[in-house]
């Protein structure tokens, strides 16, 4: 900081002061510390600004280490939301969202002093961790118990599966079978409840419930099964993945998408609408949900106090393609 102030011919105060868009900074003098910035290639040392200062422009997030398109796409689009509100993110991913690898996670995150807690916490077993968390540190769930008292952000599951599976009976088909994701995910558990809660309401038969694991492999194995009742007519899917391996095992037993068995999955990946046929599907706003998660973190962080009671449900919307068709005729 002292060189940039020297470079720039000012105080090293006027070069904080600009660091920090303090608005008692003429024009000139701010173009000129920025362009004397550039030319050193300075950047803040952020762990020394909030050793100073006693603030910190830095939040910590805890993550589940995978590839699966909605954790990850929840990941990206926090990190852009955090920087659009003036903030930087830094990740501590986890291979297991258990209590003992959050609480690590959480440790290294306090101990650089972050400004506050974001965890994507979409599992049972991270309900321990959560519980023991310090209650000083502004701290937000994403995707977490709906059940449990916190501070939360989510994806309204039950509504979302409640629409595809609405849209395949309005399609004409009696019922709706449906292949879940894991039973200890909270997202899994949301949508087969908006599922049951769909055939319900119209009076459908529920069939036996089959069970996934966010895999095209998982959609495969249940897909073979499925392709030998020839009373299925129409499928709910808790993933696009899921539904990838559907559509092969379909294939491979000569049953055609849509004319025989409609499909609609949920989470609408890049490459949904390049399935053969097109996947109708329903796509959560991730975004919405990180834009809704740093607004309640930055208001803990300005009020010093959590409040268990903010929540945020964020409604997806269903996105309609080729796979879903009327049941072929009796």
């Amino acid at each position: 900081m002292m060189d940039v102030a020297r470079l720039a011919g000012v105080s090293h105060q006027t070069v904080s002061r600009v660091l920090n868009e303090h608005p008692n900074v003429s024009e000139p003098t701010r173009l000129k510390v920025r362009a004397a910035i550039a030319e050193l290639g300075y950047r803040p040392n952020r762990t020394a600004r909030a050793l100073v200062t006693g603030t910190s422009k830095v939040i910590g997030v805890v993550a589940p280490n995978t590839a699966l398109y909605g954790p990850a796409s929840m990941l990206t689009a926090f990190e852009q939301a955090a920087q659009d509100s003036g903030f930087a993110v830094n990740v501590g991913s986890v291979r297991s969202l258990n209590e003992r690898s959050i609480a690590d996670a959480v440790e290294r995150h306090l101990d650089q002093r972050v400004a506050g807690l974001v965890v994507i916490a979409p599992v049972a077993s991270a309900g321990p961790a959560l519980a023991r968390l310090p209650d000083d540190i502004p701290l937000v769930t994403i995707d977490g118990d709906p059940e449990r008292a916190s501070t939360l952000v989510t994806v309204d599951q039950v509504a979302g599966a409640r629409a595809a599976t609405e849209h395949l009976l309005a399609a004409g088909h009696s019922t709706v079978w449906h292949i879940s994701g894991p039973a200890d995910w909270f997202d899994a558990a949301g949508r087969v409840r908006g599922w049951e809660d769909a055939l319900r309401a119209a009076g459908a038969e529920q069939p036996p419930l089959l069970t996934g694991d966010w895999s095209a492999e998982s959609g495969y194995r249940n897909g073979k099964l499925l392709a030998r009742l020839p009373e299925v007519t129409a499928v709910f899917t808790a993933n696009d993945h899921i539904a990838l391996g559907l559509l092969r095992a379909l294939s491979e037993h000569g049953r055609r998408v849509p004319e025989e068995i409609s499909i609609v999955g949920f989470d609408d990946v890049p490459q949904a609408a390049y399935y053969t046929p097109p996947l109708t599907t329903v796509r959560p706003d991730f975004d919405a949900v990180a834009t809704a998660g740093v607004e309640l973190l930055l208001a803990q962080i300005e009020s010093g106090t959590a409040d268990l009671a903010a929540r945020r449900t964020i409604a997806p919307t269903l996105v309609t393609r080729d796979s879903v068709a009327p049941p072929p005729p009796r």
